[in-house]
């Protein structure tokens, strides 16, 4: 995913250098060309060794170091890099750069980059929230620094309070959104379903289908990283939603339908990705009165039909992508959906074909439009996205 694309992690002096140790070796493992640079203080807490082996790239401390590759390392490294992650942030470093304070190998390649750049806090919640540490931070990001907030948690000395240096995994997403893809859907605004609905029957029970969410999960991730400004209408879903997104929970189908329904007329595209649940329990009270819990009879009434009201509503220049499972016919069975719902697009597939469906990580879709049809091969559900998405971009 990071391929061709460098990465320098800036250690400053915090206990918290030790997370950036697995942040170097996961950002490797996604394909990423990982640079470390370090404080002298930030070799107290980690050795450089450890960075030196998981990148194969020489650890840089020492301004003056004249064991290097390039004539000018500093100006060579900042020239060549695509972001610049400073973690953990000392409250010192933050201070000098805001500054224009260059005065070792960090600082110095950090103010020579001209790649966009994070800083990630981390200290005493005390130091934190001086209010000069926070006016410092504050011009950082006038000047077009991101800033991720720090964690709260317990802090070395024992307190409770914010300036954890955040997970390993939440730094990583972070230069994920910024130059795992291009941002070629900036500007648009996307609105994703995704999971299993849930139409309960009594306090303890409820109807639901084999939906894991992950379809459109992957779908709003792929559109955040590209740039979209994302809403997530999110049932009840196997995964965690991504980061970045604006997540809107819903338990049934009529939450989904208010929910997307009250979002749709701001949305430029709609993707219908989640399994709503046809029917709805309605359970008379003759019912429950002359029947035990085991026999119950539980009669039904059809939910409302979310994708054929987004396309009975939809306004020029709206895209809507509908999601159609089947069992058999599915290509004739999608384009009637296709044509009856006044979609733009309906990604099909079957629940007899390995690989496809309910659960899995894979899909085998084919793309269905008024003026063709695109099968695609079995690939993971992420590179299903992204290939939804540039086929939606060329309509």
């Amino acid at each position: 995913m990071l391929k061709g694309k460098t990465v320098v992690l800036a250690v400053t002096g915090s206990i918290a250098a030790y997370k950036m140790a697995n942040t170097a070796n996961m950002l490797k493992k996604l394909g990423a060309d990982v640079h470390v640079l370090m404080t002298q203080n930030a070799t107290q807490f980690i050795n450089p060794i450890t960075f030196e082996t998981l990148t194969q790239h020489k650890c840089l401390i020492d301004t003056f170091d004249r064991n290097f590759q390039y004539s000018v390392e500093h100006v060579a490294l900042a020239k060549a890099a695509d972001i610049v992650l400073i973690a953990p942030a000392s409250a010192n470093v933050i201070g000098k750069i805001a500054c224009g304070i260059a005065d070792d190998m960090l600082t110095t390649t950090v103010m020579a980059c001209p790649c966009k750049k994070l800083v990630a806090p981390a200290m005493n919640h005390n130091m934190l929230h001086n209010p000069i540490v926070e006016d410092n931070i504050k011009k950082l990001a006038s000047y077009g620094y991101g800033i991720i907030n720090a964690d709260t948690g317990t802090l070395a000395n024992g307190d409770i309070g914010d300036g954890r240096l955040p997970e390993e995994r939440v730094l990583v997403e972070h230069i994920l959104k910024e130059i795992a893809f291009e941002k070629d859907l900036a500007g648009k605004k996307i609105l994703v379903t995704a999971g299993a609905t849930r139409e309960p029957i009594d306090p303890v029970r409820f109807i639901t289908n084999h939906s894991s969410g992950k379809m459109g999960i992957a779908i709003a991730r792929a559109a955040m990283q590209r740039g979209a400004q994302v809403t997530l209408v999110c049932a009840h879903c196997d995964v965690e939603p991504p980061m970045f997104v604006d997540v809107v929970k819903v338990q049934t189908a009529q939450e989904m339908f208010e929910a997307v329904t009250g979002k749709a007329a701001e949305q430029d595209i709609i993707i219908k990705a989640a399994a709503v649940a046809d029917y709805t329990p309605a359970v008379t009270a003759e019912s429950k009165i002359k029947k035990s819990d085991d026999d119950m009879k539980i009669d039904l009434m059809r939910t409302k039909d979310i994708l054929k009201a987004l396309g009975e509503s939809k306004r020029q220049g709206q895209l809507i992508c509908g999601f159609s499972m089947e069992t058999d016919n599915v290509l004739e069975n999608s384009r009637k959906k296709l044509a009856g719902k006044n979609c733009d697009m309906i990604c099909a597939n079957s629940l007899r074909t390995q690989g496809a469906g309910f659960g899995v990580d894979t899909n085998v879709i084919t793309m269905i439009t008024s003026t063709d049809t695109q099968e695609l091969p079995m690939m993971s559900k992420d590179e299903a996205a992204h290939r939804i998405l540039d086929r939606l971009s060329a309509l």
